[in-house]
């Protein structure tokens, strides 16, 4: 049942299956499919709802009217998007929303958090306790790549980059989220820069990679 897997994602930690199962109906969950590149959210629009990746991820991206796109995080499977917008309802996004690859996308209504009648209701309460603890997290995430964007040199936002994902993952080898144009976009850095600068990185020892496998090099 979709309850046992709903059960494993943040927002519905430590509820039942009875207590999923009414928060579904009562935020008036739907379900929706995407296509790679699919613009699931538009700036400017509003919205209601929180959106859940079950399959596949999407890209909170900031375009602006010339052409230029900058990636601001990447969201995979089991993770949450416009929790604050959709928990406001009224605020126009500043961002867009992007399928990073063909995806399945749970909508929940949110806003319903904010009435009077929902705070009476015990489910409600621990959806809610989750809901903050998600988007502080977010804060979190965008505090930090603040960090990895505020080096002057492309080499300095590579190593901040790379280096908070080791620290999360408590290792010196992993997977990044993106490819190359995507990681570019994340850094503000020109993508041919960008591959330049990591062809040196990789001559002068401090890292290997193989697209989106990179390892950091010990002195």
């Amino acid at each position: 049942m979709k309850e046992n897997i709903l059960a494993g994602t943040q927002i519905f930690g430590g509820m039942s299956e009875k207590e999923i199962s009414t928060a579904m109906e009562k935020l008036s969950s739907v379900e929706k499919k995407y296509r790679k590149g699919s613009r699931i959210l538009h700036a400017g629009s509003t919205i209601d709802s929180i959106g859940l990746v079950l399959e596949g991820s999407v890209t909170i991206e900031n375009n602006d009217i010339w052409g230029n796109r900058t990636i601001l995080s990447h969201v995979g499977s089991g993770q949450f998007f416009a929790e604050t917008y959709g928990f406001l309802g009224d605020i126009p996004l500043l961002v867009d929303v992007v399928a990073n690859e063909t995806c399945r996308i749970l909508f929940l209504r949110v806003a319903i958090l904010r009435t009077r009648i929902a705070k009476v209701e015990p489910w409600m309460m621990k959806l809610t306790m989750n809901l903050l603890m998600i988007t502080t997290q977010k804060n979190l995430m965008l505090s930090g790549r603040s960090f990895q964007t505020s080096p002057r040199t492309i080499r300095g936002r590579v190593m901040a980059y790379l280096n908070s994902i080791a620290i999360q993952k408590n290792q010196s080898e992993f997977d990044i989220p993106f490819d190359r144009q995507q990681m570019a976009d994340y850094l503000n850095v020109e993508r041919t820069a960008l591959s330049k600068e990591l062809g040196k990185m990789k001559k002068d020892g401090l890292i290997d990679y193989h697209r989106r496998r990179f390892i950091l090099l010990l002195p």
